[in-house]
């Protein structure tokens, strides 16, 4: 075996390695499956080496139940349209996607904890604005509009160069075969697994569009929405009260700036949270955080564990500690259903984890609308 050869045991050189599927598989007892993955270039040796070490530590329940996920074909329907995503798309036309795409999050996460929250909220922003699509990415042209300068886009957004990087890796390894759009949901799932949440297959197969929409972008719901408002744009999407609460989660790593949640400052402005059930002293810290009337200060969505994904956010609501008014409507605003849902993933932490994971899973297949061409972006920022 050559020095460029490298010999790791379990399966990571597929594009399955989150989810185990080994590729020569060796049973070496009952309850154990190794792989001999042979690397086939320095490069990608160095970008599996970490993986190895996270397949241990996130996924040894599986190796230990002898699961095996097959490559298949997943149809999604979603008020009446369907797509076909798939799991393992790329497992022969490139076998380095997902470790390549893996490697890079983990550096920007490495240098900055704040990028997680950053690469997962580009995923939602994309998914948002007519499916799942990429179309978040694209720069201003003479023909279009970006979806960067919408409002709730505008100087908030981040994590375009980690996006750039992946995909100049991924454009030398396999040139115009992975999607803008699929490396979003996966940069999105490992910025999960990066900060403690759990791991998901991804399923794969999006198509970059061929534009953008800003009036759209700008209907994204806001940080001073109540429960009525936040269901109903949900529920525009597929999505149900319940993955609104759920996925409202992803709050529980990141950070925001003090002109998003200025109107918490106000104990006359709080858009449905019920008075009675304000923290003062929660947010007399807030504004002293934002005394200097500094619009750029930021603070954390999580002021308990702001860098680990966990069900504190939703034990930061109960306590009235939401750091936006779309976080604390949820425990203690005019809608039941969304504070029953808060506490059960306060009493059940794993309960979160679990409907998180199966709702990422059902944002990340909205599709475009009916009819939409696509293709595979060289540059995820323009347009072939």
């Amino acid at each position: 075996m050559s020095s460029s050869q490298l010999l790791f045991p379990f399966s990571v050189c597929s594009e399955q390695f989150l989810y185990l599927r080994p590729q020569l598989s060796v049973l070496t007892s009952k309850n154990t499956t190794f792989s001999l993955c042979y690397c086939r270039n320095l490069m990608a040796s160095f970008y599996l080496a970490s993986l190895c070490i996270m397949l241990l530590i996130k996924f040894s329940v599986t190796f230990a139940s002898g699961n095996v996920v097959s490559n298949k074909l997943e149809k999604t329907c979603i008020d009446g349209v369907t797509i076909a995503l798939s799991f393992g798309l790329y497992l022969n036309s490139c076998p380095e996607a997902e470790a390549i795409i893996f490697s890079w999050v983990e550096s920007a996460v490495s240098q900055d904890p704040r990028m997680a929250a950053s690469l997962l909220r580009l995923h939602f922003h994309d998914c948002f604005v007519n499916g799942c699509d990429a179309s978040v990415l694209l720069d201003d042209t003479s023909n279009f509009s970006g979806e960067k300068t919408a409002g709730p886009n505008l100087n908030s957004l981040r994590g375009f160069e980690v996006i750039d990087n992946i995909k100049a890796d991924l454009e030398y390894a396999c040139p115009q075969t992975v999607s803008c759009a699929d490396i979003l949901a996966i940069a999105a799932r490992d910025s999960v697994v990066l900060s403690g949440g759990l791991g998901w297959q991804v399923q794969m197969g999006r198509k970059d569009s061929l534009t953008a929409s800003k009036t759209a972008a700008n209907n994204i719901p806001g940080p001073n929405s109540n429960v009525a408002t936040l269901v109903t744009n949900f529920q525009n999407l597929g999505l149900s009260l319940q993955d609104m609460v759920t996925l409202s989660g992803a709050h529980t790593i990141g950070k925001a700036r003090c002109a998003t949640f200025s109107s918490r400052l106000n104990n006359n402005n709080n858009a449905g949270v019920r008075n009675s059930e304000m923290n003062l002293d929660f947010l007399q810290s807030l504004q002293q955080l934002c005394s200097a009337n500094n619009n750029t200060t930021l603070a954390n969505l999580d002021d308990m564990t702001p860098s680990t994904f966990d069900n504190h956010y939703y034990v930061n609501l109960l306590s009235g500690k939401g750091l936006l008014v779309s976080d604390q409507v949820l425990a203690t605003g005019d809608d039941d259903n969304t504070r029953e849902i808060v506490q059960n993933y306060v009493d059940d932490p794993s309960l979160f984890l679990e409907d998180f994971k199966n709702s990422m899973l059902k944002m990340g297949s909205l599709p475009p609308p009916t009819g939409t061409n696509g293709e595979i972006r060289v540059n995820c920022r323009v347009i072939n």
